[in-house]
């Protein structure tokens, strides 16, 4: 375990190892960091680089997120303001509640996990939520399609030239929404392209290493912290070793 992820420490311990050993290595999955792009092209120079697809789609997904916070802070100001009025005018304020029971604030606020699954896997209230969200918010829809585009790219391309192919509309699409938050997801997916594309050659995905810093994090979080590593590192081997 290397600490920290400054490139000039972590290749100096992987340079450690033997040349011909770093040498022998082909794929590595990664993320867009800069430094990690720094260090396996250091260290292991044969080594094609994949990003992964997790670290792609969380980029839009976070830019969908990003637009439903927006709108929840309007919201949440909107009846701020009516509360207020109501309050000036003697009247007892009564939010308005929406075909599935709910406010346009609770809407907003319990819309967050949905936005992240597929429509498929949408249980009857998400569903009911949904349809009420997106008619109150077109923007929001046409946001989850971009979101749920660019899932269909990596679930459906078998290859380099098909994917290729598709990005570029994705890309397209996303200038033509005119959304802020996506513009940014865009950009790095251009600037990232080739590294993108390498995914479809393989497959090959980091999610199970993903997994296990998640639940070594979690495993942390139950102590608020570590003091003693070396006891630390020694549960999480008999845990989950």
């Amino acid at each position: 375990i290397i600490e920290g992820v400054k490139a000039g420490e972590v290749s100096s311990i992987l340079r450690k190892l033997p040349r011909q050993a770093r040498h022998q290595v082909m794929e590595i999955t990664l993320d867009m960091s800069s430094s990690m792009h720094a260090i396996a092209r250091e260290c292991f120079p044969n080594a094609e680089q994949v990003i992964d697809r997790f670290h792609v789609q969380k980029l839009a997904c976070d830019a969908l997120q990003e637009l439903r916070i927006e709108h929840r802070w309007e919201a949440i100001n909107e009846e701020t303001n009516e509360m207020e009025k109501a309050r000036l005018e003697g009247k007892k304020y009564r939010a308005r509640k929406f075909r599935n029971g709910e406010t346009r604030k609770e809407i907003l606020f319990r819309s967050r996990l949905l936005l992240f699954k597929d429509p498929a896997a949408w249980s009857v209230n998400q569903r009911k939520r949904a349809s009420v969200l997106f008619e109150l918010y077109p923007d929001m829809q046409k946001a989850f399609a971009l979101v749920q585009r660019l899932r269909r790219i990596y679930s459906s391309c078998k290859s380099v030239a098909g994917a290729r192919l598709k990005l570029a509309l994705w890309y397209n699409q996303v200038n033509e929404a005119g959304f802020h938050s996506f513009n940014s997801v865009a950009a790095s997916v251009f600037a990232h392209s080739n590294r993108i594309l390498n995914f479809f050659n393989n497959r090959s995905t980091n999610a199970s290493a993903e997994s296990f810093n998640a639940k070594v994090k979690a495993f942390r979080a139950q102590f608020r912290g570590v003091l003693d590593i070396k006891f630390f590192l020694f549960r999480v081997a008999k845990i989950f070793a």
